[in-house]
């Protein structure tokens, strides 16, 4: 397994519209494990082909958290190829981050229950509800794919501050120019 690189923000890749799965072979199950090896190594909850460069319709999701040390122990994961939302109900604001957008956090409207259909790492079809912060990250990470970033889900004001904080912090973190 290697550990990809995380695209951040504004790389114009993070914009683009992922193709579907139609190869579940090796070389896929490589790449899901490394994505899943990747977003530990990133203390994520999820993380999204899109965000390392691949434009492929599959994310992994493990919700629990980390350990004391920051670790989470590899276990079960969701990993959803091809998901398609297909019954929302209810409302309900989250704060959220992104290791795409690091740095920064905030509050976003998101659906409270969902379904979907998705195929597994082997293209098995399925069907699954998730309510609440499951919910929450399977339509953050299911936005990568479709080339939307959360702070795209904010009011005008709330997303030039957003990204104004995020380019204040990744000049103090050493990674960008001083703002203008």
């Amino acid at each position: 397994m290697a550990l990809l690189r995380v695209l951040t923000h504004p790389d114009p890749r993070l914009r683009l519209v992922a193709e579907r799965v139609t190869d579940f072979g090796e070389a896929f199950q490589t790449f899901v494990d490394d994505l899943v090896e990747t977003m530990y190594a990133e203390v994520g909850r999820g993380l999204a082909a899109p965000q390392v460069g691949a434009s492929l319709r599959v994310v992994v999701i493990d919700l629990r958290r980390p350990d004391e040390g920051g670790k989470l122990v590899p276990g079960d994961v969701f990993v959803l190829a091809n998901p398609e939302i297909t019954f929302r109900e209810g409302e309900i604001v989250w704060r959220e981050g992104c290791l795409s957008l690091p740095g920064i956090a905030a509050e976003v409207l998101r659906t409270e229950h969902l379904k979907l259909r998705y195929q597994d790492r082997l293209g098995e079809h399925h069907v699954l509800e998730a309510r609440d912060l499951f919910a929450v990250c399977i339509q953050h990470e299911l936005d990568h794919l479709d080339g939307t970033l959360y702070v795209d889900r904010l009011g005008p004001l709330e997303r030039a501050l957003a990204l104004q904080d995020y380019t204040e912090a990744q000049h103090l973190a050493g990674r960008q120019a001083p703002p203008a």
